[in-house]
């Protein structure tokens, strides 16, 4: 199985991560990667966490890393891993995960955020929602152009073949995945395996996502008004 090329050049993409989940603030303090070493290190001696973030990392070539403003959401994405992996992660590797339009972000949280509060037997609370923007620049696989060649990868809660087609991708030295959305009807999505190509990402608001205990009633956007 096999997917064209397709180049992106300053695409505006969308992502929207719980605020309780941090940046990594080391990227965002240093320029470059000599900087981060000797920083990291220092700061690493007596944080824990900061250790293990140097672990993960090590999976993630110097050359691929960014640094600067924004760069910890972004890196964030390659350090914090999800075990039970994700469509295009077996969960051994980090995805930046985005789409093209606010709305397909939303849609696309919803959904995983709802199937896990429905699994956690999760009563009505709200779960505060970062939504951060990004540009992306760069050549990703296109199994958009060709979707229905592709059907296996598109499927709504099966990833073993999606996870096995990444995984080779990746291998080979892909940036990543664009495909459309299986969430919302009119949007695309990006899965990107190395976070050079994303760069002036920013927290652009904040939202409240309402779950009643069975679904997530409303989205609402956070607004200071003084």
């Amino acid at each position: 199985m096999s997917a064209p090329f397709r180049l992106f050049k300053k695409e505006k993409i969308w992502r929207i991560i719980p605020s309780r989940f941090p940046p990594i603030d080391l990227f965002e303090r240093v320029a470059d990667s000599s900087e981060w070493d000797a920083l990291h290190e220092l700061e690493s001696m007596t944080n824990a966490r900061l250790r293990d973030e140097r672990r993960i990392l090590s999976l993630v070539p110097d050359e691929d890393r960014v640094y600067g403003a924004g760069a910890g959401y972004v890196m964030a994405a390659f350090a914090y891993l999800n075990p039970e992996g994700s469509r295009f992660s077996d969960g051994s590797y980090g995805v930046y995960y985005a789409g093209d339009s606010l709305d397909c972000a939303i849609a696309e949280t919803k959904y995983h955020h709802r199937r896990f509060l429905s699994y956690t037997n999760t009563p009505a609370t709200e779960t505060q929602m970062r939504v951060l923007v990004a540009e992306l620049n760069g050549k990703l696989h296109d199994i958009h152009v060709n979707k229905k060649n592709h059907k296996k990868l598109y499927s709504s809660d099966i990833y073993s073949a999606s996870q096995a087609f990444a995984r080779k991708l990746k291998g080979s030295g892909s940036n990543g995945i664009y495909y459309a959305s299986v969430r919302s009807q009119e949007g695309s999505c990006f899965a990107i395996f190395k976070p050079k190509l994303i760069s002036h990402c920013r927290q652009e608001r904040h939202l409240r996502y309402v779950w009643d205990g069975k679904n997530i009633k409303d989205v609402l956007e956070i607004r200071k008004v003084v």
